[in-house]
């Protein structure tokens, strides 16, 4: 239900999902753990972030000096037509003898603070991170603006936005992966979003929280980027094709083995704890592999189509989407 939800939101161009303080934090924190300087002297964008309510905004004001950062920029877009804001901060107004919060500096755009005006490429152009909740509806057009600038990036997405075809490119030429976060449930939940008053309660995942607030907690999103992180180069342990066979817990593979594709020489792996290791040939894997790709261990080879040009089949069924990979030898 929650990802009917999300489908409409996106028809509808509702982009009103609003990320929660503790996410960003954790999501920062993965990549703090595996470089603590890599903000250090630098320029975040947040260019879809409302400045008086936004988490982003406020984790980089709230964290300025921790984080060693030399400016952070935010931008919200005013879908009213009046003029966006924008808020810097890059030192201690107050005279506090510390950088944060309290020495953002507010003034306003001349225009609506649209992500693609020219006065936010200009910002783009000057940052060295982009880091936000980009709208749901206009994914492709984003990542198309963060590439034009050749920028490092850390945004929120949908898990489909891989099977795009203009999109999985990036991927396979290790130019975007999935951040450490990515359609993993914490405390029995998926990343959970804000939404405003108005939002409709149609959703199986949604909830009120003490405060009136509501949330929506929703499976199949999570963090796209280039920066890298820990879990990025943590290789999957595996068993041997025997071994799965023989011991595997899904029905599908025990006792079974492995089918292969009608149009691709290729085997199918319909679990990604069923990828067999020391296996040399091409396996078609399901979209979750990316969330434990590990670049050393596997490379990408093409997704979803056979040599016939259709989609994989077996016994002329297509499975799910499915992206191939082969071992790479050490």
């Amino acid at each position: 239900m929650a990802r009917r939800t999300l489908d409409k939101a996106h028809k509808s161009k509702n982009d009103e999902f609003y990320t929660q303080y503790e996410d960003v934090e954790r999501e920062v924190n993965a990549y703090l753990d595996y470089n603590p300087h890599i903000f250090k002297r630098r320029v975040v964008l947040c260019p879809c972030d409302d400045t008086e309510s936004s988490s982003f905004t406020k984790y980089f004001a709230q964290n300025f000096e921790k984080l060693g950062l030399k400016k952070l920029i935010c931008t919200s877009y005013e879908k009213t037509g009046l003029r966006g804001r924008l808020v810097t901060l890059e030192s201690d107004e107050n005279n506090s003898g510390r950088i944060d919060i309290e020495d953002i500096k507010l003034q306003y755009l001349e225009g609506d603070g649209d992500f693609r005006s020219e006065e936010v490429k200009k910002l783009r152009d000057e940052a060295d991170f982009i880091i936000t909740n980009p709208p749901f509806s206009l994914f492709r057009e984003f990542i198309n603006w963060i590439l034009e600038g050749n920028k490092k990036f850390l945004i929120l997405g949908n898990q489909n936005a891989i099977t795009y075809k203009d999109f999985f490119p990036f991927i396979a030429q290790n130019k975007i992966w999935l951040g450490n976060r990515f359609n993993e449930r914490i405390n029995g939940k998926n990343l959970t979003y804000k939404v405003p008053d108005h939002y409709e309660m149609n959703a199986s995942e949604l909830f009120v929280n003490t405060e009136g607030e509501k949330f929506i907690t929703v499976p199949g999103t999570g963090w796209f980027t280039n920066i890298d992180h820990g879990k990025r180069h943590q290789p999957l342990a595996l068993m041997s094709m025997a071994d799965n066979i023989k011991f595997s817990k899904h029905k599908e593979i025990k006792g079974i083995g492995y089918k292969k594709y009608d149009n691709y020489d290729a085997i199918e792996v319909p679990f990604v704890d069923a990828i067999p290791s020391g296996y040399d040939g091409d396996m078609g894997v399901p979209i979750t592999f990316l969330g434990k790709y590990c670049p050393e261990q596997f490379e990408i080879i093409r997704f979803r189509k056979g040599n016939d040009g259709k989609d994989l089949s077996i016994s002329g069924k297509c499975p799910y989407f499915r992206i191939i990979i082969r071992r790479k030898k050490i």
